[in-house]
């Protein structure tokens, strides 16, 4: 960092509360989280300097940067350092940050896409204007045309070609240039550095050179628009890659209808959405996207919430229930009492997690990286090797054969195979429920071999049920004493009483009293009644000896005084995706175990139901993590499943941690994924789409290298003429980022994997 640098203006009015609060998420007291779009990325070597010189900034607590989507994800102590000094870094390395809002990531793609597009048309244009000046200049050459004329074509193209260079090429040189002022070898070097030779060689021999000698503007402009074509597609691309994170910030509308008045006479006026504060009351129209995250005050409605969960049914909503900004109203009007605006509702969340995993890179792109820094590097060594050599076998072929490495060379494929992968495939997941929160994810995902199940909220909904009723005393009626216990818990809040729970029920109780830990009492028809535990109820009814019950179920008893009449077995419900996810599982080559808290009688029945011989009862959070440290050891590669609070070590401690959606805060951030709807089913469809990510990496990677490999000796040997040399570079570009489009298009996983047969038993 330039210590001495000041905060331009520009930057600096960003630490404005006013402005700031749209895009700046305060995390804790202290800490804050902003994603910035930063002009002037062009390749990895770009991001891991930024990365670099922001590490170095104190106060700074974390900074991703994803080359793929030019986007720098950062975290900050607000006491140490202030979001304008940051952005001011990032500009003193030469880069040029925004603030990642809708209209600014709507505004810079279109501003780069016709920037592009200018330059690649007056690359064309020129290009056909100059090829046919050379055509005319070869034929003439061998017509024995006058030597004017050759020298009047020489003109024309080095008129043509000068614009080419000082406009379609541009972002070339500056790139050199900002690599090389920062004692960097960049991508972008030995591609300058071969437009620059070709032009400068080619002007001083049209001045001062004879007319037997070769010039380059044909070749010069062939480079550019050859380049730049591989650069636009490569936007296109990447445009598209980042589709998910566009249709999440764009769901949001950009106003909303704000009601005033009393209960009986609201009013409604449409203001800003920036202009919605925390405590406002929105209408929210049939067909319209709920604007923040709030409680519906007012009306019933269903919400469509499958762009946030991934979830394709709507989701009935009525006074009280949460509603999710970025959700669409579906049915019926609904009044909403907006909770969170901004960066802090649930869909900014979201998105900051997917920045951050598209932002980090796992082992495979750093590995890239390094080699594709250390590769331009020799290749300009070698570069010069190949001149010094053809200058002593034919000096008339030298800069011909030195331009042809330089550009043949490039190592764009090998950078761009794994974010360019992995940028596709996390957005395809999060689109499809599972929302990867960690660059690394995938590759661990697609490698593990065990996976570790909680039973409460992960394998069950973690909502009581009423399995059966027994009755205890003679003439009693099981519906009656249905209704009785409805009655009885119709005010309660426990989790206990949405078992009972029934529509139409005409008995009533009064004088109702709660006892915590122990059960309900209340007068239904004049007498005394108690639901709850075996101690409570037998106290009224007095009677002498407990009925027997079911071991390992919840039971609840019903009764009045001197009688006992029913007794309630409860269980948990297990998830109705549940069994054809284990079986899914063991089909994909992975091991199933359960790791529970809970007691060993309902843990056991869960385990049965679902074929589990390995399961484990009444752990601790420290016994669990030791359970996963004891699989680790033995060389098992573990993904641990969960979803409370109590689940937050475990997940930490596993190679890849999944947390349910509906799960605790603390267990997502510990979680290298999170289960966006809730569905198992859909953790079977990630493990395929991140085996096939790894697959199409590797074959990223394989075909990067190998085109390298022998591309390299045939430009040195002579054999690729310049203009093959563009074509090339720029094919082997298109050809990775095309592949790795793969993985956003939907398609079925399950047939193309073969499981792994020594993980099919489980123990």
């Amino acid at each position: 960092m330039n210590a001495h640098s000041e905060v331009e203006e520009r930057f600096a009015a960003f630490d404005r509360p006013a402005i700031a609060r749209s895009f700046v998420h305060a995390v804790d007291e202290r800490d804050r989280e902003a994603t910035l779009v930063v002009d002037g990325i062009h390749c990895a070597s770009c991001g891991l300097r930024i990365e670099k010189g922001l590490t170095a900034v104190t106060g700074v607590r974390e900074i991703h940067v994803n080359p793929t989507s030019r986007h720098a994800t950062l975290r900050w102590d607000s006491s140490s350092v202030s979001l304008g000094r940051l952005m001011q870094t990032i500009a003193d390395l030469g880069f040029t940050p925004h603030p990642l809002r809708q209209d600014t990531r709507s505004a810079l793609h279109t501003e780069e896409y016709r920037a592009a597009l200018k330059r690649l048309i007056v690359a064309g244009l020129g290009m056909m204007q100059v090829m046919t000046y050379a055509v005319a200049g070869y034929f003439g050459a061998f017509a024995g045309m006058a030597t004017q004329y050759q020298q009047f074509f020489r003109l024309l193209s080095l008129l043509v070609a000068t614009p080419i260079v000082l406009y379609s090429a541009a972002p070339f040189f500056r790139a050199a240039v900002s690599d090389l002022s920062h004692r960097r070898v960049g991508m972008d070097v030995p591609v300058a550095l071969a437009i620059g030779l070709a032009y400068a060689a080619s002007v001083y021999i049209t001045f001062f050179g004879s007319l037997h000698s070769e010039v380059y503007f044909d070749s010069v402009v062939m480079f550019t628009f050859f380049l730049s074509f591989g650069r636009f597609a490569e936007m296109l691309a990447r445009h598209r890659t980042m589709a998910t994170s566009e249709a999440l910030s764009e769901s949001i509308p950009a106003a909303a209808t704000r009601l005033t008045g009393t209960d009986d006479n609201w009013t409604g006026q449409q203001v800003p959405l920036a202009q919605v504060q925390p405590g406002d009351r929105l209408l929210v129209r049939p067909g319209e996207t709920v604007p923040a995250d709030g409680i519906v005050a007012w009306g019933t409605s269903a919400t469509d919430e499958a762009l946030l969960t991934g979830e394709s049914q709507p989701r009935t909503r009525r006074p009280g229930d949460a509603v999710i900004g970025g959700s669409i109203n579906l049915t019926g009007p609904l009044h909403i009492e907006v909770t969170e605006v901004g960066p802090d509702t649930v869909l900014s969340g979201i998105a900051r997690l997917l920045e951050r995993a598209q932002g980090q890179r796992p082992r495979m792109a750093q590995m890239a990286d390094r080699v594709a820094a250390w590769f331009v590097a020799t290749i300009l060594l070698i570069a010069v090797l190949v001149a010094l050599a053809w200058l002593a076998i034919d000096p008339g072929r030298a800069l011909t054969v030195t331009l042809s490495v330089l550009v043949v060379t490039c190592p764009c494929a090998l950078s761009l195979a794994t974010p360019a992968a992995l940028t596709a495939a996390t957005g395809y997941l999060a689109r499809n429920g599972l929302l990867v929160t960690r660059g690394s994810a995938v590759e661990t995902l697609a490698k593990a071999d065990t996976i570790l199940l909680d039973k409460t909220g992960t394998l069950t909904r973690g909502r009581l049920k009423l399995v059966a009723v027994r009755l205890l005393a003679d003439h009693s009626d099981e519906d009656y004493c249905r209704r009785l216990a409805a009655a009885l818990e119709a005010g309660s809040a426990h989790p206990v009483a949405a078992a009972f729970r029934i529509d139409d029920n005409d008995l009533i109780a009064e004088d109702v009293t709660m006892h915590p830990g122990r059960g309900i009492e209340g007068v239904i028809g004049g007498e005394t009644w108690r639901i709850g535990n075996t101690d409570f109820v037998i106290e009224l009814a007095g009677v002498t000896a407990a009925p027997d019950l079911t071991p390992g179920v919840t039971s609840v008893l019903l009764g009045k005084r001197h009688q006992l009449l029913a007794a309630f077995e409860l269980e948990d419900a297990l998830r109705p995706e549940a069994a054809a996810a284990i079986t899914q599982l063991r089909g994909a080559g992975l091991q199933p175990a359960i790791l529970s808290g809970d007691a060993a009688g309902p843990v056991s029945r869960v385990a049965t139901r679902l074929g589990i011989e390995d399961y484990h009862a009444a752990l601790l959070p420290g016994d669990k993590l030791a359970q996963v440290q004891q699989r680790r050891a033995a060389g098992k590669t573990i993904a641990m499943v969960g979803d409370g609070i109590n689940d937050a070590p475990v997940l930490a401690g596993a190679d890849v941690s999944i947390a349910m959606g509906s799960g605790s805060s603390l267990a997502q951030a510990s979680a290298d994924l999170v289960l966006l709807g809730g569905g198992l089913d859909r953790l079977v469809g990630g493990i395929y789409r991140a085996r096939k990510t790894r697959r199409i990496i590797r074959q990223n990677l394989t075909w990067a290298i190998v085109y390298n490999l022998v591309a390299l000796p045939l430009a040195a040997a002579g054999l690729v003429a310049p203009w093959m040399a563009a074509i090339g570079m720029s094919a082997s570009s298109l050809i990775v980022v095309l592949n790795a489009l793969r993985l956003a298009r939907d398609g079925e996983d399950n047939a193309t994997i073969t499981p792994r047969p020594q993980a099919l038993t489980a123990t």
